[in-house]
C-alpha cells in the first residue's frame, strides 16, 4: 500500500530499488450483524481458528482484520468489519480460492455474519 508521504522528499537507496510488485486481495465487508456480541465471540472463537488452520492450503501472504468504530463525521458506520486477503500474484489468488479450504472458510460465513456481507476480488492499484 502507498505510502503517503510527499512525493518530492528524496528517498532513501534501498526505497530507490524496483517497487514491490501490486498484489492482489479478497477483501470481506460485514454488514451490521443482528448480535454484535455474538459475531464477535464465533468470530474468535471458530472463524478465525479456521483461517489460520487452512492458511497454509490457501496461501495468502498477509491477513488484514479491520473492526470499524465510525463513519468519517463520527456517525454508526454501516459495515462492521472488513477481512482482507492478499496474495502476491493473480495465479496465487485464483489458487487459493479453488482451494477446499477457502471454500470451507467462504461457507463458515452464514454460521455468523448474520447482516450479511459483500465479498470482493481485486487488484492493488499504483
Amino acid at each position: 500500500m502507498g505510502s503517503m508521504k510527499d512525493s518530492t522528499a528524496a528517498a532513501p537507496a534501498a526505497a530507490a530499488a524496483a517497487p514491490e510488485a501490486p498484489g492482489f486481495a479478497v477483501v470481506v465487508l460485514y454488514n451490521q450483524p443482528k448480535d454484535t456480541a455474538a459475531f464477535e465471540k464465533y468470530y474468535a472463537a471458530n472463524h478465525l481458528p479456521l483461517l489460520n488452520a487452512k492458511a497454509k492450503e490457501i496461501g495468502f501472504s498477509k491477513g488484514v482484520l479491520i473492526k470499524f468504530t465510525s463513519n468519517a463525521d463520527g456517525s454508526k458506520p454501516s459495515h462492521y468489519r472488513e477481512a482482507q486477503l492478499w496474495w502476491p500474484t493473480e495465479a496465487a489468488l485464483k489458487a487459493g480460492m479453488a482451494t477446499e479450504g477457502f471454500k470451507a472458510i467462504a461457507g463458515d460465513l452464514k454460521n455468523f455474519s448474520t447482516g450479511g456481507q459483500i465479498v470482493l476480488v481485486g487488484a492493488e492499484t499504483r
